[in-house]
C-alpha cells in the first residue's frame, strides 16, 4: 500500500463513504461526527471546516486539537489489519477512525464505541 497516496487523500472525499456506511445500517451523521470529534478533539464546527477546506488526511490529523486519551483502547481488526499493531502513527490514526465508524455502522452502543 502506498502510504503517501493514502495520506494525501482528503478527509472530505472519505467522509461521505463513512456517512453512507452508517446510514445503510440506520445510523446517522450525528453519530459519525460524534465519534470523529471524540477521536480527534475537533468540535463539530471545526470538523465541518476541515471538510469544507478539503484538508488531506495528514493535515486533518496534524491539525487535530488532541487525540482522545482512550484511543489506545481501540482494538480489533479493520480491513484485515489489527489497528493496535499498525506501525505508522498516521496510518494508525486513520485505522482508528475507520474502526470507530465501522462500530457505529454495526450498531454498537455509543458508550462502548467511546470506550467509556
Amino acid at each position: 500500500m502506498n502510504l503517501e497516496r493514502v495520506f494525501r487523500m482528503t478527509f472530505a472525499s472519505i467522509y461521505p463513504h463513512y456517512l453512507t456506511k452508517a446510514q445503510k445500517k440506520g445510523r446517522g451523521k450525528k453519530e459519525i461526527d460524534k465519534v470523529i470529534c471524540w477521536l480527534t478533539g475537533y468540535t463539530p464546527k471545526a470538523l465541518a471546516r476541515q471538510i469544507k477546506d478539503e484538508k488531506d488526511l495528514e493535515t486533518f490529523f496534524g491539525e487535530a486539537p488532541e487525540m482522545h486519551p482512550n484511543t489506545s483502547k481501540i482494538t480489533g481488526v479493520i480491513c484485515g489489519i489489527r489497528v493496535e499493531e499498525v506501525e505508522d502513527p498516521l496510518m494508525q490514526k486513520i485505522r482508528y477512525m475507520d474502526k470507530l465508524v465501522d462500530e457505529v455502522a454495526r450498531g454498537k452502543k455509543m458508550e462502548s464505541i467511546l470506550r467509556e
